[in-house]
């Protein structure tokens, strides 16, 4: 993820944070890389810029661990691109590791406390 350019909000992700929301995105269906990569830019309001060096090691890891799977087609600009889909196996995968994000942010959440208590 990069936390260039002129927006001060972006953020970095933690470790394992990338492959969550390549699963997410992929619920949907089948998508190319840079399709992956403006779905979680706009569905974070732009907070998340999914750089291209980090997606494809992503993509290319969760594909070897048979989670998503990956074919040739042609993008919607008729160029040749790999179209990657979610498997049964990553639905899986999806699910507990959205069940263990949530209980770490809850977590998390406590920890800070309500935000109008600092001082």
């Amino acid at each position: 993820m990069s936390t260039q350019d002129s927006n001060e909000e972006r953020i970095p992700l933690l470790q394992g944070t990338l492959d969550l929301l390549i699963l997410r995105t992929l619920i949907f269906g089948a998508q190319h890389g840079q399709g992956i990569a403006r779905a979680i830019q706009q569905q974070s309001d732009d907070v998340l810029l999914v750089d291209h060096g980090t997606l494809y090691p992503a993509l290319q890891r969760l594909e070897e661990q048979g989670w998503i799977s990956a074919e040739w087609g042609t993008s919607s600009n008729n160029r040749r691109a790999r179209f990657y889909q979610l498997t049964k196996a990553g639905r899986k995968q999806l699910l507990r590791e959205t069940s263990q994000w949530r209980k770490l942010a809850a977590a998390i959440g406590r920890v800070l406390g309500p935000e109008n208590q600092e001082g």
